[in-house]
């Protein structure tokens, strides 16, 4: 008897098979457990189930151990025992489609977006910014599409912030206050992603999302592996750029309502991430997203240690669920676990609680939704084990499936075109050109000095006594001089006797 079958994925076995419905993949979902527990092998098994359903896949590989998707596992003694627990007689090994994506262009084709589909909301989020500065931040942007100036790369930004910073005064009175010392906070902050390594993710040639959409030769899905060991590094900048790829299929995609199976499946690993320490605008723009993408045929799915990692709002719209077993050593461990428990429809064979701790390594919970859209009861169950292999490919290995990639060439070379830092530089130059001209020749002002000469200066010739011309010429000036002082004493004396007989 064969388990596969076409409208659903084979997850694996407790009292019954249970399976994933493909016309219910785009209602999302959740993988939750405690580290080394099994979720990267349920991971691995619904992409696998979707790309062979012929459905695309986006996933990050945060740990480095998803890339071997791309090659065909082995007949190793402990995958071979599970597949005969389960039942699973046709279980064989196989390959999947794959392309590597990196941030970086380290592990794989690069990805880059422009400033401007990033937006000032989530480059808020990414550079930590608070309430002030993302409003001189959303001035910058306002400014640059009034004045036609592209924002392409973190030089275009930042020259556009230096030119809201000098022209801060006019400014204010139309967009409100420009302070510089938010405009030095942003320019730091900058600084600091780039010191990240994030500065090659802005720019040209952006990617394209149907380009994740792909299949292979054979019409399975392409499964998009993005490399994030080095990229989780840096919490706000992954939680971002995920949320930002989300974001972006949520506006190019069409509406296609509930298809028979997705338009592509978007996992999302570490999730923690996306929702710890971020401020609930955003929280709100990533509830409304996860809600609305599933008619665009998207599914999200969330691989996170525990469900109460996820807020409410979110969570309550996973309805698709793999719950691998959960430690409850501290109260606070205790209370997921109640959580974890209470998301699940209720199966009066066990006790929901109790079992969550007492899962074994590749054993899970699993609760889908079935073809009317309800939760199946939950059940104990043996997850299947993968048809690819198990861990990382080599260096070698990864290099050739990128050189083999339908990408490879397209995006590896960055394009500089002009832009706002372009058009802004060619503003400044005149300014300081007609500057230095009414400054003069050496730049005027107490600490410019002439230019030091480089040759010695000829002697001065020795004075000369004066002609006889010049003698005269002093000698008559002398006797004006004279005269003229005589003249005003003799007019003083007589107006000052002219004033006493009148006063007689």
């Amino acid at each position: 008897m064969t388990l596969l079958k076409p409208d659903s994925i084979y997850l694996g076995t407790g009292a019954a098979p249970q399976y994933l419905s493909l016309k219910r993949g785009n209602r999302h979902g959740l993988i939750a457990g405690a580290t080394g527990t099994g979720k990267t092998v349920s991971l691995q098994i619904l992409a696998e189930g979707f790309s062979r359903a012929g459905v695309p896949v986006f996933m990050a590989d945060a740990k480095g151990d998803l890339s071997g998707i791309c090659q065909a596992g082995a007949p190793k003694d402990f995958l071979l025992k599970r597949a005969a627990q389960i039942g699973l007689d046709d279980y064989g090994f196989e390959a999947f489609p794959v392309v590597f994506w990196d941030l970086f262009g380290q592990q794989g084709h690069p990805v880059r977006t422009t400033v401007s589909e990033m937006g000032p909301l989530l480059l808020s989020q990414m550079l930590a910014l608070n309430d002030v500065q993302e409003g001189v931040l959303n001035i910058a942007f306002r400014v640059a599409d009034e004045q036609g100036l592209l924002l392409l790369d973190l030089k275009d930004l930042r020259a556009m912030l230096s030119h809201i910073a000098e022209n801060a005064a006019q400014l204010t009175n139309e967009y409100g206050n420009v302070s510089k010392a938010s405009v030095g906070s942003i320019q730091r902050a900058l600084l600091t992603l780039e010191n990240e390594g994030a500065e090659g993710f802005f720019g040209e040639p952006a990617l394209e999302l149907r380009d994740f959409l792909a299949h292979g030769p054979d019409g399975r899905g392409t499964i998009n592996i993005l490399a994030a060991d080095k990229l989780i590094q840096s919490p706000k900048t992954y939680a971002t750029f995920l949320l930002w790829l989300l974001s972006e299929l949520f506006e190019d995609l069409p509406e296609v309502g509930d298809p028979d199976k997705p338009t592509l499946v978007f996992f999302f690993d570490e999730a923690h991430l996306l929702f710890k320490d971020t401020p609930k605008a955003l929280i709100d723009k990533v509830t409304q997203v996860v809600r609305l993408v599933r008619s665009k045929g998207v599914g999200v799915y969330f691989i996170t240690q525990s469900p109460d990692d996820i807020p409410d709002d979110v969570l309550g719209q996973l309805g698709n669920r793999i719950q691998h077993a959960l430690r409850a050593f501290t109260p606070r461990d205790q209370a997921a676990v109640r959580t974890a428990a209470q998301t699940f429809r209720q199966n009066p064979a066990f006790d929901t609680s109790q079992v969550i701790t007492e899962l074994a390594v590749g054993e899970a919970l699993v609760s889908t939704l079935d073809d009317k859209g309800v939760p199946t009861m939950v059940d104990r169950a043996l997850i299947r084990p993968p048809q690819s292999r198990l861990g990382p490919v080599s260096p070698q290995e990864r290099q050739q499936v990128m050189s083999a990639s339908a990408m490879s060439g397209r995006y590896d070379t960055m394009r500089d075109r002009e832009s706002a830092y372009e058009r802004l530089t060619q503003r400044v130059e005149p300014r300081q050109q007609q500057q230095q001209q009414r400054q003069g020749p050496w730049g005027g002002g107490r600490d410019h000095e002439p230019p030091a000469r480089d040759y010695d200066p000829p002697p001065r010739p020795a004075p000369r006594a004066p002609s006889t011309r010049q003698r005269q010429g002093v000698g008559e000036t002398f006797a004006k001089s004279i005269a003229s002082s005589v003249g005003r004493e003799i007019g003083r004396a007589l107006l000052r006797g002219l004033m006493g007989s009148l006063k007689r």
